[in-house]
Order: C-alpha cells, then sequence, then structure tokens
C-alpha cells in the first residue's frame, strides 16, 4: 500500500488557528464505521453516541511548555524544544538553528535563569542537552518556556490551557492528545450521568507522531518509541466492561495505540508500562478498541492510516471529502469525528 494513497486535497483556510471560545461547540462527523454513513452533529451531542455501560479511555499527559528562546554567548538567538526526559537534567531537544548547536555551546534562556549545554548530536539530528538551574525544573520551565504548536498554527496561543485538555494531569508530552480538547468538565459530568465510565491512559506525545512519512510503500516506515503506561485501576474498569458487554471508545489516536500495545492476547488487560513503535495501519485488526473520537489529520500521515485502518481507507476519504466540502475546521484546534456505532443513536 503506498504512502500516496492517503492523501487528500485541504484548502489551506481550514486549517483551524485558533480554538473555539467554547471547547464543545465545534462540529462533529459521526461516521458509522460499518456502513460509512455519515451524520453531522456538534461535539456537545457525543453523548448520543455513547450507552450506559461504555467506557471512555483518555490519555492524561499534559503538555509541557516545552519551547525555550535563548541565546548564545555571542547573542545570537536559538530556539530548543525538549522532546524527551532522559535523566539527570538531559533532554532530547530539537535545536535551531542547528549548525550553531554544535557539542560544547552552551546557552542561556531568561536572563541566565536557565542555562543549556550541548552535550552531543544524535542520528537524527537531534541534540542531548543538559540544563543547569536553581529549583524546580518544571517550575522554571512553566516561567519560561512556551507552548510548542504545531507549525501550521501561526497564531499565538492567548490562553495556554486551550492546548491542554481539562482532565490532563500527567506533565510529559511535547505535542497534545488534541482530541480531548473538545471535552469540558460540564459534559464530562453529563457522559458520567449517563452511566458512561472514564478510564486514563498516559502516553507522553512525542514530535515523532507528526512526522511525515517519507517512504512511498506504507511497510517501510518505522515508528518512533513512546512510553505508553495503564494503571490497576484502568485495566479493572476495561476487563469489567468487556465482562457486562460494554464498549471501549478510546479518545484519540494516543489512547488508541496505548490499548491497542498494551492489551493481553486473550483480550483482557492488565496494569503494565511499556515503549510501543506500534504502526496501524490498514489490515491491522484491533484487538482493544469499539469506538474512536478523534479530530482531522494531516494528509499522508500515520494517524490518516490508523483511522482508515478502522473504518476502511475509502470511508475515511469519502468523510474527509465532506468534511472539506461542508467547510469543517482541521487538526489541533479543529473539528472532531467520531467512529463507531452512529446509524441508532440514543435520541437528542
Amino acid at each position: 500500500m503506498k504512502t500516496h494513497d492517503f492523501w487528500y486535497d485541504l484548502p489551506e483556510e481550514l486549517i483551524a488557528q485558533t480554538p473555539l471560545a467554547r471547547r464543545d461547540g465545534s462540529r462533529l462527523l459521526a461516521l458509522d464505521r460499518r456502513t460509512g454513513k455519515m451524520a453531522h452533529r456538534h461535539f456537545y451531542d457525543i453523548i448520543d453516541y455513547l450507552r450506559p455501560g461504555d467506557c471512555l479511555v483518555m490519555n492524561d499527559s499534559r503538555v509541557l511548555p516545552a519551547r525555550l528562546l535563548g541565546c548564545r554567548p555571542t547573542g545570537g538567538a536559538v530556539e530548543v524544544l525538549l522532546l524527551r526526559d532522559l535523566g539527570s537534567d538531559c533532554w532530547e531537544c530539537l535545536v535551531k538553528p542547528g549548525r550553531k548547536m554544535q557539542p560544547g555551546q552552551t546557552v542561556s534562556f531568561g536572563g541566565g535563569e536557565l542555562t543549556a549545554n550541548v552535550q552531543s548530536m544524535q542520528a537524527d539530528g537531534n541534540r542531548v542537552i543538559r540544563f543547569r538551574y536553581q529549583g524546580i525544573f518544571l517550575e522554571v520551565l512553566a516561567k519560561l518556556g512556551k507552548m510548542p504548536l504545531p507549525p501550521y498554527i501561526k497564531a499565538e496561543l492567548k490562553d495556554q490551557e486551550r492546548y491542554q485538555t481539562v482532565y490532563s494531569r500527567a506533565p510529559g508530552s511535547a505535542a497534545a492528545p488534541t482530541a480531548g480538547l473538545h471535552f469540558t468538565r460540564e459534559l464530562l459530568e453529563k457522559i458520567r450521568a449517563k452511566g458512561v465510565t472514564e478510564a486514563f491512559v498516559t502516553l507522553h506525545v512525542g514530535l515523532g507522531t507528526f512526522r511525515p512519512v517519507k517512504a512511498e510503500e506504507i511497510t517501510q516506515h518505522h515508528m518512533h518509541s513512546e512510553l505508553c503506561m495503564m494503571g490497576e485501576e484502568t485495566a479493572a474498569l476495561l476487563n469489567e466492561t468487556r465482562a457486562k458487554g460494554g464498549r471501549i471508545i478510546c479518545v484519540g489516536t494516543t489512547s488508541c495505540r496505548t490499548l491497542e500495545s498494551l492489551v493481553n492476547a486473550d483480550g483482557s488487560f492488565s496494569p503494565k508500562s511499556q515503549w510501543t513503535d506500534i504502526f496501524i495501519y490498514p489490515g491491522y485488526r484491533f484487538k482493544a478498541m469499539d469506538g474512536l473520537i478523534t479530530n482531522f489529520h494531516l494528509p499522508e500521515s500515520t494517524l490518516m492510516m490508523l483511522v482508515s485502518a478502522f473504518a476502511g481507507r475509502e470511508s475515511i476519504l469519502a468523510a474527509y471529502a465532506e468534511a472539506v466540502r461542508q467547510r469543517y475546521r482541521f487538526f489541533s484546534f479543529g473539528d472532531a469525528m467520531y467512529i463507531g456505532d452512529v446509524e441508532s443513536p440514543a435520541a437528542p
């Protein structure tokens, strides 16, 4: 299967630059994964597609303000993006300009409140950087760092919390699990009142999720590794949901990849954590997920391949074409999809 099989034409003006004033006011395209039929709703209608006994699985990772703007001793400006905590105050980072950030280079942030030294260069061009500071690193980062918005978002984010889910609690991501951005606390309360349970997993999103697929054949693409975690409470709740005939609905592709990585061979769940480089594309047989809430993804991306594996490539491309015709908003701050049982939702 070719990477170009997952391409679609997207007018640039449909790429959402800012979040809506109301999180759950975004539009919702509901796609029946069995028939390909579609319905156009709003995100607050998601409750109509959930049933008592279902379980929503959400990634509780919290985005770090991981974009740091600093300067070299010569005064030259540099940008450092934290990707992964390596321990001992060392981080794997993306840097700009790369030619100026060679091993041994020092950098200062916030007038010297935070300093850094480039330790080494990795094969992919990323740098290992050691930081020096007084106090608690995450507090220093909260003061000096900026949200690492995707490159297709040009507008400045006025409220940093709008790039966090309302249930985020485990700092560590370099990008938001954006499907969850649509939920409000009030909507989640209504969903709980309907008899739908919530389970949390953690996968700290790395920028590798968004790296373009450069291989012509998708099977030649290699995914980056990310650490995913499932606790005892979540495992027990998922097993109970299965035993009682409820559905497991993942909020976002990161929750999907976590469950599909951690599910046991017999379909049960147990507490565990591991690194995953799972690559889900058409032909994959899902073992854990019954429904998916997700945003609209970039053409030819691994995430387009994942949703195509779940609903069928032709159905997904048809849904995306319809979303373009209907002028939906795309990507991180854009509108949402529900993929699952759609034709007979509960009465609005």
